[in-house]
């Protein structure tokens, strides 16, 4: 071998890859694209629009909805309920944990209602609702607040049982007592689980308001997705059924992928906490 090759180093070319987060997005509109054409080809294969409408129809009558139909004003109707459910239920969970982790009885006390109330799915408290708070908004609230509630006190509480007394040690060597030290001590060690406990929450939030809508609209027959989808299938138009189930998914996906994907890669992520 001559001195020129031995000299000469080795260069090694990584493979071509693409940022994190343009892989992440090209990944998931391939797996879209592939779940729209299985739907397309098992449409034309039934060809019963009434059973089973085409992509391509969807999306048609997604779009004639959202232009011609207030289906995004619908939709909003729904989201506006929600997230006034979903806050409540997340500033009642955040000060029960608070007292249970300060407090033993509170914190078994805790444990025994959220294995009691947890498994009830909060649909079936919907008839009680309607009895206790008539067929209006409050009667949503009370029932987000349910399907919230105890999943995301269970993911919070279980957080802040697994932060490690190492940082339990410095927070006290600080002085560092009662709210102050839950606000910056416990919350950010136990964040993975916290943030992991209001994706549960948001999604048990949105199937139950749908739910409760297909029953009686946003307030009293009237309004929200959910009651959009109820009309248009006793109209027997399913392909804005379809449509509005379709606006539900792409509604999830965008707070899974953006908002929750956001919060994630600003804290937890950019600490190191979680991959």
């Amino acid at each position: 071998m001559s001195d020129i090759a031995r000299s000469t180093p080795v260069r090694i070319v990584p493979p071509f890859r693409l940022p994190g987060w343009g892989g992440r997005l090209l990944r998931k509109i391939l797996i879209l694209a592939l779940l729209a054409g299985i739907w397309q080809a098992a449409a034309l294969w039934t060809d019963k629009p009434i059973l089973i409408p085409s992509f391509t129809a969807t999306m048609t009558a997604l779009a004639d909805g959202i232009l011609n139909e207030g289906l995004l004003s619908a939709s909003w109707t729904s989201l506006a309920v929600l997230l006034k459910g979903y806050a409540l239920a997340v500033v009642i969970a955040l000060t029960l944990v608070s007292i249970a982790v300060a407090n033993g009885f509170a914190r078994e006390t805790l444990h025994t209602v959220v294995s009691m109330f947890m498994p009830l799915p909060a649909i079936a408290i919907l008839p009680l609702a309607m009895l206790w708070f008539g067929l209006g908004e409050a009667s949503l609230l009370f029932v987000l607040v349910h399907a919230v509630l105890w999943p995301f006190a269970l993911a919070a509480l279980g957080g802040f049982d697994g932060v490690p007394e190492t940082q339990r040690l410095i927070g006290r060597n600080y002085g560092l007592k009662g709210p102050a030290y839950i606000v910056h001590i416990l919350i950010p060690a136990a964040l993975p689980s916290i943030l992991y406990g209001l994706k549960i929450g948001w999604a048990f939030a949105w199937r139950t308001l749908i739910a409760a809508e297909l029953v009686f609209g946003a307030s009293s027959g009237e309004g929200g997705l959910g009651w959009y989808i109820f009309r248009n299938r006793n109209e027997l138009f399913t392909d804005k059924v379809f449509a509005g189930l379709a606006l539900v998914i792409i509604i999830g996906l965008f707070v899974e992928g953006v908002v929750f994907r956001t919060i994630e890669n600003i804290t937890v992520r950019k600490w190191g906490m979680q991959r």
